[in-house]
């Protein structure tokens, strides 16, 4: 794909970081293979042979460029070959680690869903997907054991309930993350619906941003538990109230986890509600120009604004990128509740409730989720949402109809009112289906959230328990209270064996923070339970008062974090 014009270059720093591949500093020829990749053909357009020619042809003809590039600009990842042992993810070439199946994810910006959309999703699940679905933390459903011969008429239903694809995956703007609440709360600060939709519809599948470095994960929402993590987005609205110009938008940018963690920073830009899709935009091309495009490990937003800093990037988003300059603005208020999921029976300001429940760490399947939209017509109007913790809510239930949709949800073994261990974890797809994983995971978070039920059933501080398969954070190790990132560990016997590498004290909210990673602190998957049994019992045991977990285990000295035994 062709470069997009590109704006002058901007004097507005005296320090640039030179043979990056920044197409702005006129370095427009490919430095890798994915940069190469892209050049020779966009992304989007795949999808003219995804639908007329690969299901015909079938998996083997598919062309080794579109099978694990041009493929994720639709939302699809081939699936990992099953029986591959964690410790040859790294060792095997891709074509070995490929499966003929894929994961496909649907795009749910906000996390919107109609009951008659979530059937669709279901019936696709049902029909071509072996009956596995997973609620992710971005607010997006995938599914699994797709071939590419039904992709066609997947796509058809999706498109025709009004749901899509485009952009689910790739070097593009991912979903846009929003509160599942938007529009209901009586406390928000404004209702990020409305300029989601304009994001969507304006730029979505847009050519010229369909070639960014990397990813870019947004946000935008007027919540007061901030529940999209705005911490960790490369950009976000956050709802502020202005003095002057009342209700809108600070902006951040820079946030990302992965193996580089970065917690975003304000601009101290105000953005009112009709120039988010404007200053969105802005942002998005800024790091389509100035972003890293010599190495992928250096590719996402975050690198440019910690080297540039805050003040180049908004000087440069405004003189090069947008049409007038920002207005100075307040920062958010600090969120209503440290909790973010929507979990529980929330008063809508209508006086009707939204119910939120907790599947265990987001796994479902497409027969749950049918009898879920049914529910969702049965008991409310028919809106569901997905939150950014692998949760789903049902809006708009009358009082006298709270008790029987939950006790409906509970027969599916969909929780409204969870324990704090099945309410605090969330695993990501793990070795099951990735070929980046090391280990299983979703199966490990659904013992663990059994076994903490059985042994500390009196247990009701708040608790984040995230696993992850590798060190990549899609479930988010680095701001959990328990950050589990996946990894090969030594046995009691000196083998090495799938475990863990312990990262304690992560949080978001009030005094954001990464996790503390102790050194050689590591814990085999078969010392899990026992492990974390003992870790919260010592927390219990040692906290101050009415102390959060997070705050003891950042003060806490090694032996305390150790002690519960690391290895086997």
């Amino acid at each position: 794909m062709s470069s997009p014009a590109r704006p002058a270059r901007s004097t507005t720093s005296p320090s640039r970081p030179k043979g990056a591949g920044q197409w702005a500093l006129g370095y427009s020829e490919p430095l890798n293979a994915n940069e190469r990749m892209k050049k020779d053909q966009g992304g989007l357009e795949v999808r003219d042979r995804i639908l007329h020619q690969y299901p015909h042809t079938g998996f083997d003809s598919i062309d080794p460029q579109d099978l694990r590039g041009r493929f994720r600009w639709w939302g699809l990842y081939t699936q990992r070959r099953p029986g591959i042992e964690g410790g040859r993810t790294a060792v095997l070439e891709p074509e070995e680690l490929d499966d003929s199946y894929f994961m496909q994810r649907v795009r749910l910006d906000g996390g919107r869903m109609s009951a008659d959309q979530l059937r669709v999703i279901a019936d696709i699940s049902t029909r071509y997907g072996r009956d596995v679905a997973d609620v992710t933390d971005r607010q997006n459903i995938q599914l699994h054991w797709i071939r590419i011969e039904d992709v066609p008429a997947i796509w058809g239903a999706l498109e025709g309930a009004g749901m899509t694809t485009a952009e689910a995956c790739g070097d593009t703007p991912r979903v846009i993350l929003g509160c599942p609440l938007a529009g209901v709360d009586g406390d928000e600060v404004i209702d990020g619906s409305d300029v989601i939709d304009e994001v969507v519809r304006r730029f979505v599948g847009d050519p010229t941003l369909a070639n960014l470095p990397r990813k870019f994960k947004s946000a935008i929402s007027g919540c007061v538990d901030h529940c999209t993590l705005h911490e960790i987005n490369d950009i976000a609205f956050v709802g502020v109230v202005h003095p002057e110009l009342g209700a809108g938008y600070d902006l951040w940018v820079g946030g990302g986890l992965s193996t580089n963690p970065r917690l975003g920073v304000r601009l101290g830009a105000f953005v009112p509600p009709d120039r988010v899709a404007e200053v969105w935009h802005g942002v998005a091309s800024l790091f389509r120009d100035y972003g890293y495009r010599r190495l992928r490990t250096r590719a996402r937003l975050k690198f440019l604004v910690a080297d540039m800093g805050p003040e180049w990037v908004r000087t440069t988003l405004e003189k090069e990128y947008l049409s007038a300059a920002l207005p100075d603005g307040p920062a958010p208020a600090p969120p209503r509740s440290e909790g973010r999921d929507h979990v529980g029976v929330h008063r809508q300001r209508d006086g009707r409730n939204a119910v939120g429940f907790a599947p265990r760490a987001g796994r479902l399947t497409g027969t749950t989720l049918a009898t879920v939209a049914d529910l969702a017509d049965r008991y409310g109007q028919g809106r569901i949402r997905a939150t950014t913790t692998q949760k789903l809510v049902i809006l708009d239930v009358a009082d006298d109809a709270v008790d029987a949709l939950e006790t409906e949800l509970a027969a599916l073994d969909l929780v409204v009112r969870p324990s704090v261990f099945r309410r605090g974890t969330m695993a990501c797809t793990g070795i099951e289906f990735c070929k980046l994983a090391i280990v299983e995971t979703k199966g490990n978070a659904r013992d663990l959230i059994t076994e903490l039920e059985r042994r500390l059933p009196d247990f009701d501080e708040p608790i984040g328990i995230n696993i992850n398969g590798c060190p990549n954070a899609c479930a988010r190790f680095q701001v959990a209270d328990i950050g589990l990132k996946g990894s090969l560990v030594p046995d009691d016997a000196g083998e090495m064996v799938e475990g863990f590498q312990v990262h304690l004290g992560g949080h978001l909210g009030t005094n954001s923070r990464l996790g503390r990673k102790s050194r050689g602190l590591k814990v085999t998957a078969d010392g899990l339970v026992d492990y974390v049994v003992g870790l919260l019992t010592t927390y219990q045991a040692e906290r101050d008062g009415e102390e959060s977990f997070a705050d003891w285990a950042q003060r806490a000295e090694e032996s305390s974090l150790t002690a519960a035994g690391s290895g086997g």
